[in-house]
């Protein structure tokens, strides 16, 4: 359709979005919720041809370390399921098979992990259920690119819970008074940290060889 990107691309996160603009595409950042991401993607809808779940995933399957990257063929929230298209998928550089929850609330607790995947997921985020849902109303075809930041045996500290804004962005005032709050809690933090800049640094490398999306200079 003339006047249309080729993708828009939805994130959570701030940090997300600077790294999926290198793609030269529409982005925009629904604050790391699903209502944020249901908006976000029924506004970037009428303006694309196609529409993408980028960022951040937890892990749900043990075999799924932080920095392994997910191109999911299905998207769950309940009882709805979205296939993705596979022209995007291979665009994103290939599906791996998985299934990726989305929706509902963090899942911050090993014990919450552990029966999201008895119910057959292998990830989950906020954003993909959304992006999902609004592409399916609107007729595009979707697809998600995410990578894993925590691992299924790893729960979230009360830091992590707390730290982002309506924007997607980091409170580090926030962060802090939490820390200060939870200081037993500073080691899972780190690590937590540490685990977030494997996958981002993993979603940076497929945006430079994702075969069918050019970066931008």
């Amino acid at each position: 359709m003339p006047g249309r990107a080729a993708a828009g691309i939805v994130v959570g996160l701030e940090a997300e979005a600077r790294l999926a603009r290198r793609w030269g595409l529409p982005v925009t950042v629904g604050g790391g919720g699903s209502a944020g991401a249901a908006t976000s993607a029924a506004a970037l809808a009428p303006q694309v041809l196609a529409l993408v779940s980028f960022g951040l995933a937890g892990g749900l399957d043990p075999a799924l370390r932080p920095g392994d990257l997910i191109v999911p063929s299905t998207i769950v929230d309940g009882d709805e399921t979205w296939s993705t298209d596979p022209a995007l998928n291979a665009a994103l550089g290939g599906c791996t098979g998985h299934v990726l929850r989305g929706g509902g609330a963090v899942l911050a607790t090993v014990a919450a992990k552990q029966a999201a995947r008895a119910g057959g997921a292998h990830a989950v985020d906020l954003e993909s259920a959304a992006v999902a849902r609004a592409a399916t109303r609107h007729g595009l075809p979707f697809a998600a690119l995410r990578a894993v930041c925590d691992a299924a045996g790893h729960a979230l500290p009360h830091a992590a819970l707390v730290a982002l804004d309506g924007a997607g962005r980091i409170g580090i005032l926030r962060v802090a008074a939490a820390v200060l709050a939870h200081p037993f809690e500073l080691p899972a933090l780190i690590a937590l940290g540490r685990d977030a800049a494997r996958a981002r640094r993993a979603l940076q490398g497929r945006i430079r060889s994702a075969p069918g999306l050019n970066p931008a200079p």
